[in-house]
């Protein structure tokens, strides 16, 4: 599932669902647009939803989507979806340490395996096979 951690049934019915739709088509602007309409900025997930897509736009606008995954994170330290996505920010800005911070972040909050953390943890292999270039996975 697209950028958060999927939803259960009360969250397909929440009011983040038309933006998750939007980025799961890889619309990103128009979720962009969706979660403005929403407007839920004292809600993780709306943040790290507003992160990620401003990570994906072309071109990325960085600066927003760390206010964003900083603000979901404020809200909620152990949120999987914007751990994992802010390291992958670091990677873009070239900001290894950082990456490899929230690589450890994670695997504190998952306490074993969990998709968040192998994610980061390949995003960072790729990273550093690329001459410390961040290359984003092929999907």
């Amino acid at each position: 599932y697209a950028a958060d951690t999927g939803p259960s049934q009360a969250e397909a019915a929440s009011p983040l669902a038309g933006a998750r739709a939007l980025i799961a088509e890889k619309k990103w602007a128009a979720a962009i647009d969706e979660l403005k309409r929403v407007d839920d900025a004292g809600s993780a997930d709306w943040n790290n939803l507003m992160g990620y897509a401003h990570r994906k736009l072309t071109p990325p606008d960085l600066a927003a989507a760390e206010r964003h995954y900083d603000a979901a994170l404020k809200l909620a330290s152990a949120h999987r979806g914007a751990l994992e996505y802010s390291g992958e920010l670091y990677l873009m800005k070239g900001e290894l340490a950082r990456a490899e911070q929230r690589l450890t972040d994670l695997a504190r909050v998952c306490g074993g395996p969990c998709e968040e953390l192998a994610d980061l943890k390949r995003a960072i292999d790729r990273y550093k096979a690329n001459g410390n270039k961040f290359v984003a996975e092929a999907r």
